[in-house]
């Protein structure tokens, strides 16, 4: 019996470790869609069209797979499954109507919760204490099919979005190893998601780590962690010029006027509840340093133009 013919859309560590899986399993990769690395984005994972080249798997890199050529060449393809494993863009309803198995998308978030774009980066920057990877049918409807499988992992109160995007492309390994089987019998699990439960969320920008020092500083902490490296970063504006927070933890052992400079050795700043004790921070331009933050002084106000449109 011939092994059924797969069809990849990937991008990014869950890309690479869900591509990977089905390598190693033996499975018949036809094709692998993937995105050409924006100059302009930190390239900090590793590369789906490396593995693909490494295993002689045809990689295809088209700005929109929902054309008439691209459909077409779909179907020439015959793939009994679609697989995708954080693929950056949407796939129309005629290239998922192709593959007789069906077409399945890998999501980083526990569904129905945190539908839509950085999940993980959202569920920290909420205060989130648990999220995980969600294999789906893939519907119309982004990220609303029925559920496969999921595993849950936890977000420890200090953990950034890279640590937890490090344990969900664990998880998200771990479920297709356990799911491939079924899909490729045609008995995939099918379990409706409850709309009752549903959120969704957008993309984020560099500008969105602006702080508003009016929220309390376990929030603005949230927002630290969510964005550090290797994302954008969170950030501050002092007399014209960027700062940047790398790293902070929440104080409520101190008060002051929502931005003020509390102390500048250790670097504390008051928030709407509590303090921030920044630990790691850079100037535009500058190198990322550890400790009192030179150029700042007691009493001083940071983004206090700012904090009127920023949120968090």
């Amino acid at each position: 019996m011939t092994e059924h013919g797969i069809v990849v859309f990937a991008y990014h560590d869950v890309g690479v470790e869900c591509l990977d899986a089905l390598i190693s399993r033996g499975s018949r990769v036809l094709a692998v869609f993937t995105h050409r690395d924006n100059p302009e984005e930190r390239i900090w994972f590793r590369s789906v069209a490396e593995l693909a080249q490494r295993h002689n798997i045809p990689v295809h890199t088209p700005d929109s797979v929902n054309t008439r050529e691209w459909i077409t060449r779909l179907r020439e393809m015959k793939p009994d499954i679609i697989f995708s494993f954080y693929y950056r863009n949407l796939i129309c309803q005629e290239i998922l109507d192709i593959p007789g198995l069906g077409a399945f998308n890998m999501h980083g978030s526990l569904l129905p919760k945190y539908r839509g774009r950085v999940p993980i980066n959202w569920a920290v920057l909420n205060g989130e204490t648990e999220t995980g990877a969600t294999l789906h049918w893939m519907v119309k409807r982004p990220d609303a099919g029925d559920i496969v499988d999921q595993e849950a992992v936890p977000i420890g109160s200090r953990d950034s979005a890279r640590d937890v995007f490090l344990k969900v492309t664990v998880a998200a390994r771990k479920i297709l190893e356990r799911s491939l089987d079924a899909i490729k019998q045609g008995r995939a699990p099918r379990r409706p998601q409850d709309e009752s439960q549903a959120s969704c969320f957008g993309g984020r920008n560099p500008e969105d780590g602006r702080i508003d020092w009016r929220a309390d500083a376990r929030q603005i902490f949230n927002l630290v962690r969510a964005v550090t490296h290797p994302y954008p970063g969170a950030f501050t504006e002092v007399d014209g010029r960027r700062l940047f927070i790398w790293w902070a933890e929440p104080k409520t052992d101190c008060a002051g006027m929502p931005g003020e400079v509390v102390s500048v050795s250790p670097l504390r700043v008051a928030t709407g509840k509590g303090c921030l004790e920044i630990s790691q921070w850079q100037w535009r331009g500058g190198r990322k340093q550890e400790g009192a933050a030179e150029g700042l002084r007691p009493n001083q106000i940071l983004g206090a133009a700012a904090s009127r449109t920023a949120s968090v």
